[in-house]
């Protein structure tokens, strides 16, 4: 199957295209759902002579079902592996369809998904068809990096596991570069086309990861949600932490809380970005910071939620899930 070729999922969601497996490199996919906003990501499938690894599942048990329908279209090969790049349900929640196969992620990645459980965030977002879903938390883990081997017929590929080094989406991000196809899939360290969030992480050091993603040297990258693009991405990244620190800097020298400041900013050229009420979010993480609040450490999620669904009129957030 070339690069141009890509074998489609079910259209579960009105409004919202299936979900495709496009091959991005000779035997590795990467797994798009459009339009890539709340709880709708990316995964990668990379297929060996006698097993896949696959980088993340899906939120829900029907989407997950309809990636792993798609790998099997394209291999006999059985999902050995599964690297979860961070905690979030949308990455993780997919892991129980897979019981027999290896979780591996970082060691805080463990500690957080066997903390959360399958958590829906009931009434945050519109309505949601979870499908039964059973927590399968990661048992190999590690802290700074891992190498993953995959088999081809061409030959054998090594795949880089590594940590962010610090709090920057959340405080357990890992990336899996390819480095003889120059390939990236970099989680929910890149968001392409939608907001970024770091609300669980930390905006100084989401602008640090900027700058750690371009080192690796990727040609092609696979974002955590939106469709796959080169690193020029990144500096749309950059930019926008950029704009979050100094518009936090701006509302805490007025006295404003995260909320009013958000509703007093003009958010420019990231108007556009979907679920652009994550700027409140984002803001309560650089107001913690500027605080002097550790990067990562604890914020008070509920009150930040609650101000994204004040933001959003008062609505739940909008989730095609």
């Amino acid at each position: 199957m070339s690069s141009a070729q890509s074998v489609g999922g079910h259209d579960h969601d009105a409004g919202v295209g299936p979900g495709r497996l496009q091959e991005v490199s000779d035997g590795i996919f990467a797994w798009i759902q459009p339009d890539g906003s709340w709880w709708i990501n990316n995964c990668g499938a990379l297929v060996g002579t006698d097993g896949v690894v696959s980088v993340d599942t899906c939120a829900t048990e029907r989407r997950t079902r309809s990636y792993l329908e798609a790998v099997a279209k394209v291999t006999n090969a059985p999902i050995r592996t599964v690297v979860n790049t961070h905690h979030h349900g949308d990455h993780t929640h997919g892991n129980g369809l897979l019981p027999l196969a290896t979780i591996i992620a970082h060691h805080r990645c463990r500690q957080l998904v066997i903390a959360s459980g399958i958590h829906t965030y009931d009434g945050v977002f519109s309505p949601v068809d979870w499908g039964s879903l059973t927590v399968n938390s990661p048992f190999v883990t590690f802290d700074e990096s891992l190498t993953v081997w995959v088999d081809q017929p061409s030959g054998p590929l090594e795949v880089h596991l590594r940590y962010a080094g610090g709090p920057a989406h959340t405080t357990n991000d890992v990336v899996a570069f390819v480095p003889q196809r120059k390939l990236l899939f970099a989680g929910d360290l890149v968001f392409n086309g939608g907001t970024p969030f770091v609300m669980m992480g930390s905006v100084t050091g989401a602008l640090a990861s900027v700058d750690w993603l371009r080192a690796i040297g990727a040609e092609t990258i696979v974002p955590g949600h939106g469709e796959v693009c080169t690193p020029a991405v990144l500096d749309g990244l950059a930019a926008y932490y950029r704009f979050v620190l100094a518009t936090a800097e701006a509302g805490r020298a007025a006295g404003w809380s995260p909320l009013e400041t958000a509703r007093s900013t003009d958010l420019g050229e990231f108007a556009e970005l979907l679920d652009n009420e994550r700027i409140v979010g984002n803001l309560h993480r650089a107001y913690a910071e500027l605080g002097g609040l550790p990067q990562g450490a604890p914020i008070d999620l509920g009150a930040a939620i609650a101000d994204m669904i004040a933001y959003n009129g008062g609505r739940p957030l909008r989730c095609l899930a």
